[in-house]
């Protein structure tokens, strides 16, 4: 199974422009800019054939290929992550079985989550699969924290008992009537904003239009939903290791503790 990874990044961000080119220092006291962490937390997924940055913005390309990363030039006019994975899809040709979205603010993605992703591909029948992660108290006390002073931090998402995503949400759902207790299940799942698609589900995709629940979380896997094509969780476990995505600039310091707390240069 021929599988390329995708690290969607651009310049024009609403929240924190210019954002890939944030610098995170690590345990060592090396700084690396945000889209270099992400593209070596790429080449740590085993069974992958290519790896690539795919972005509009000349600044980012050539920061990528500072650091010998393969770049692929993509549609300004991409509105989401899953958008640029299309069109470089498009550019680069090819025949992927499995395209993998790994978002360039998510340096912290331990290379288990991709590869249980590619796992879940490769038993068939799954056109999207996304991994969710369970919340240890100290996570979701910091996204409730998130939501109540405004920010827009992580995604939580619900899904049945066959693992198909019901829903995906900024806000903290399933609603608790009492807060979890510490060091009790939290029955709360962080979404990690991953996917891995067919190529036919990103053509499906690129077709259909932004709805409205889409348009009002911003939440780009919410269009798959709203046009019947279902999305598998797959349910990832930490391994003591902490996930965070970089939103906000507010997030760069939770990302660096992380980073020396487990000694990533």
């Amino acid at each position: 199974m021929s599988t390329l990874i995708v690290i969607p990044a651009r310049y024009k961000s609403s929240r924190y422009p210019g954002k890939p080119l944030a610098t995170l220092t690590g345990a060592s006291g090396k700084t690396m800019t945000l889209i270099e962490r992400s593209w070596r937390a790429a080449m740590a997924v085993r069974g992958v054939d290519a790896v690539t940055v795919a972005t509009d913005d000349e600044r980012i390309a050539a920061a990528a290929r500072a650091f010998g990363a393969d770049v692929t030039m993509t549609a300004e006019s991409c509105a989401n992550g899953t958008e640029r994975c299309v069109d470089a899809l498009r550019v680069r040709g090819g025949a992927h079985d499995v395209v993998v979205n790994l978002q360039g603010d998510a340096p912290l993605t331990p290379p288990w989550f991709v590869e249980a992703l590619i796992a879940a591909m490769a038993e068939g029948g799954t056109a999207v699969a996304t991994p969710v992660l369970r919340f240890d108290t100290q996570g979701y006390t910091n996204f409730v924290e998130d939501r109540r002073v405004g920010r827009v931090g992580g995604t939580t998402a619900v899904f049945g008992a066959d693992m198909s995503a019901l829903y995906f949400s900024k806000e903290v759902i399933p609603y608790l009537p009492i807060p979890p207790a510490p060091g009790a299940p939290v029955p709360v799942f962080h979404h990690v904003g991953l996917y891995a698609y067919t190529p036919d589900a990103l053509h499906a995709y690129a077709a259909a239009k932004p709805g409205p629940l889409e348009t009002l979380e911003g939440l780009e896997q919410l269009r798959f939903l709203e046009n019947g094509i279902p999305i598998r969780c797959v349910e990832v476990e930490g391994r003591g290791r902490v996930f965070w995505e970089l939103n906000n600039p507010e997030d760069i310091p939770r990302i660096e503790t992380a980073l020396k707390a487990e000694g990533l240069d």
